[in-house]
């Protein structure tokens, strides 16, 4: 799992007002690693907590399908089959949908964005945990694992195979934002339409609240936890990711390197920017926010431009914030 910057989400106001009295609920827990974060209006404080708890139930069974944390997920489980008798492997709808979604990233991002990197991400945790930095040698080695091409996936059966030992696969980069629109579908289903999910950064909403032009978020300063872009963005029925390394990082003779990978290397990017994305779903902001991490700025503007989204790259140079953005991305910022 990739961890994101948490945006920060502005509190518009306590309660709205129209035909019908209407109060803001905010409920929090810790799923998918992090903090998961659940707002919305409502009439009845009641329902809007049995609404919530349904809410982490389906993040719960979504987590189970996904989580390479987890050993008996359904994902670990398709893992544990890697190199073995060649098997097909039967897979959820879910777990299909969302490999299907990753191989159209995968293919659109020319290979940018790549969940066969599972063997890496685990040997990158690993030295950032143990303050280690791998040898060329080991990162070659792990490195010839990855490649979504090996990874065989029947439409017509809906089954997954993984056929060289040591494969392993890794949703970081997709399952949270997939995860955060299913919810907000979810809402939708029950009547709640004015709703923000902040699945550890990756935050996708339904409409804004009353009386208000969107949803009020910040956005990080590059290497910085808790300092925002002056500009704040304001949004509704959109999803926004930022991506960064500003809790994940190793460094080594003086350069950082983000626990974003690069799958032509092996190594975690040192470009050192944040990148925000606006996309129409959770799923795109989330795997196009990576992808934007690894691919050079011109790319990154065109693949966005090209999926009708937006980005932003903000990068410090010489001590300096410069910012990088596709011509649409101006239109959400907050105007007084």
């Amino acid at each position: 799992m990739l961890l994101r910057i948490f945006f920060i989400a502005i509190s518009v106001c306590s309660s709205i007002t129209g035909d019908a009295q209407q109060s803001r609920f905010s409920f929090t827990e810790s799923k998918m690693g992090a903090p998961f974060t659940v707002i919305f209006y409502s009439n009845d404080s009641v329902q809007a907590a049995r609404v919530a708890k349904r809410c982490f139930i389906l993040v719960d069974s979504f987590n189970f399908i996904f989580s390479d944390y987890i050993d008996t997920s359904e994902l670990s489980k398709l893992t544990a089959t890697a190199g073995i008798n060649s098997q097909a492997t039967s897979v959820s709808p879910a777990l299909y949908d969302i490999l299907l979604k990753s191989k159209k990233a995968y293919e659109l991002s020319e290979g940018a964005f790549d969940i066969t990197m599972g063997p890496l991400s685990k040997l990158w945790r690993k030295s950032r945990k143990q303050h280690l930095f791998p040898n060329d040698s080991t990162v070659r080695t792990v490195r010839n694992l990855i490649g979504f091409d090996k990874l065989i996936i029947d439409t017509v059966n809906k089954t997954a195979r993984l056929p060289q030992i040591g494969m392993q696969l890794d949703l970081g980069g997709i399952a949270q934002g997939y995860v955060a629109q299913k919810i907000i579908d979810f809402l939708h289903t029950q009547d709640i339409h004015h709703a923000l999910v902040n699945a550890s950064g990756d935050i996708v909403m339904s409409g804004a609240p009353a009386d208000k032009k969107g949803w009020v978020v910040g956005v990080n300063v590059p290497e910085t936890t808790d300092e925002l872009l002056i500009q704040k963005l304001v949004l509704q029925n959109i999803a926004v990711t930022t991506s960064g390394d500003a809790y994940q990082f190793i460094e080594k003779d003086g350069k950082r390197y983000s626990h974003i990978i690069d799958p032509t290397t092996g190594y975690g990017v040192t470009s050192q920017r944040n990148v925000t994305v606006i996309a129409a779903d959770g799923t795109t902001a989330d795997w196009l926010a990576t992808a934007c991490s690894i691919l050079p700025i011109k790319k990154a503007k065109k693949l966005a431009s090209f999926l009708g989204a937006e980005v932003l790259i903000a990068e410090v140079k010489r001590g300096k914030l410069v910012l990088n953005s596709t011509k649409g991305f101006s239109f959400f910022w907050k105007h007084s």
